[in-house]
């Protein structure tokens, strides 16, 4: 393929995204309160809600890391990319670690009971898509051609 591409065109650092879906979510909850009105008490709720997005964080964020650095590349989207991981979550979703933060957004409004968080965090998931994801794959498509449609074809963007 093209020897001159050099990384996707991201030009932002893509954890701000989920970062700025909780703060505004806060945010807003402080001057429009929303509640889940659910009866799942505070200590259940933490944990069910903290449960989650650290289990989204450990097995789709971190192994999602190990691996691209076990295979010489970098989690950072405006780097090269040296080869298409297809092991662990990346067998599942095309983008376990954008998947892993929209799921930590949701853990976080669980165990928060915000419903801003939780409203938010499709806007969160389709700024990741348009402003990340698509030109990352945009940029592996150029890169690795049939290898990563194919790819492309066996796992979903999402899930």
């Amino acid at each position: 393929m093209n020897g001159h591409i050099d990384a996707a065109k991201v030009k932002f650092f893509p954890p701000g995204i989920p970062i700025l879906v909780i703060v505004i979510g806060i945010g807003l909850n402080s001057l429009f309160p929303l509640s889940f009105g659910i009866v799942i008490g505070v200590p259940a709720r933490y944990f069910i809600g903290g449960a989650f997005a650290i289990c989204a964080f450990v097995f789709l964020g971190v192994w999602a890391v190990v691996l691209f650095r076990k295979s010489g590349q970098s989690e950072n989207p405006w780097k090269t990319t040296p080869c298409i991981e297809s092991r662990g979550p990346f067998s599942i979703t095309r983008n376990p670690m954008y998947l892993q933060m929209v799921l930590v957004c949701i853990g976080v409004a669980f165990a928060t009971a915000n419903w801003w968080i939780f409203l938010l965090t499709p806007v969160g998931a389709w700024v990741l898509q348009e402003l990340a994801i698509k030109p990352e794959e945009k940029y592996l498509e150029e890169k690795f051609g049939d290898t990563f449609l194919e790819y492309k074809r066996k796992v979903r963007r999402w899930l």
